[in-house]
């Protein structure tokens, strides 16, 4: 794989110079200190805009390639009754020091004993695309070892584990995956042009995009929260079969919705997701 060097069969090297343009760094107007992480000690949570006496906490998980600071949006956007966490994979922004990894289930693993603190209130996942997937494992430790269950799983722009597809994007030369980039409308198409960029942006993306392609759904209990599952109506990554197969991954209740977009509709539709969660939080809070 072009521009990548292993470290190990669960990590990649990912270049030691910062990027201000790479896919999912700060907003316009949104500097690096305003995001450092709030919890000292802890890389993996960002958290924009603390709310300790809120009554839910919304967990955010970014899609391949992307960074915590996708959500600023939507902690931003959310209701003072809802406290965001925001997860920070290794190998972007200020861990871009630190190997990617290129396994869900090492990402999960990792993940969990990050979260059990903050499992005092009950807890939302949204999770984009890789994200997704992400999340679902995440919530399967939570609840199989911990007992914690969560309130509600949002699967955004992502098949259900077990529909599978043989995807190789992360095997491509970096000019197939910047194709790839390009296709899903994810990236300022200004930025795919600059060598730069690329060059420190591209060991994640790839990275990413091993974990979520080698991803192999390995059968167990169902989850017992309701999932939700989100995503545009003109997806290339994910067909609306593929996506309605969530609903056999819990015992609780399923919902569906569909909006008009491609993989990442959900920049045209801030506002009907913040709605979205804030109603679930708002019904989790009452319990």
């Amino acid at each position: 794989m072009v521009g990548v060097s292993e470290t190990s069969s669960q990590g990649r090297d990912c270049p030691s110079k910062p990027s201000p343009y790479a896919p999912g760094t700060p907003p316009e107007g949104i500097t690096h200190d305003m995001v450092t992480p709030t919890e000292q000690g802890n890389a993996w949570i960002r958290r924009f805009h603390p709310r300790p006496d809120s009554d839910v906490r919304l967990v955010s998980l970014p899609h391949a390639g992307g960074s915590a600071s996708f959500y600023y949006p939507l902690s931003a956007g959310m209701p003072v009754s809802v406290d965001t966490l925001t997860l920070q994979y290794p190998g972007r922004q200020e861990r871009r020091t630190e190997p990617c990894l290129t396994s869900i289930v090492a990402l999960a693993d990792k993940i969990v004993p990050e979260l059990l603190p903050w499992t005092d209130r009950p807890l939302l996942f949204f999770g984009h695309s890789m994200g997704a997937t992400v999340g679902f494992e995440v919530a399967r430790r939570l609840e199989r070892d911990h007992g914690v269950v969560l309130a509600g799983l949002f699967v955004s722009a992502r098949r259900a584990p077990s529909a599978k597809r043989d995807e190789k994007v992360h095997q491509r030369d970096d000019a197939g995956l910047i194709d790839e980039m390009r296709s899903l409308s994810g990236t300022d198409s200004r930025l795919l042009d600059e060598p730069e960029i690329l060059r420190m942006a591209l060991p994640a993306i790839r990275a990413d995009y091993e974990a979520a392609e080698t991803y192999r759904y390995e059968p167990g209990p169902k989850l017992s929260c309701p999932i939700t599952c989100v995503l545009g109506n003109d997806d290339p990554k994910v067909t609306l079969d593929e996506a309605k197969m969530w609903a056999d991954h819990t015992e609780g209740p399923f919902e569906f919705k569909v909006f008009e977009g491609g993989h990442f509709y959900l920049t045209n539709h801030q506002a009907d997701i913040i709605g979205l969660l804030a109603k679930h939080a708002e019904s989790a809070a009452r319990g």
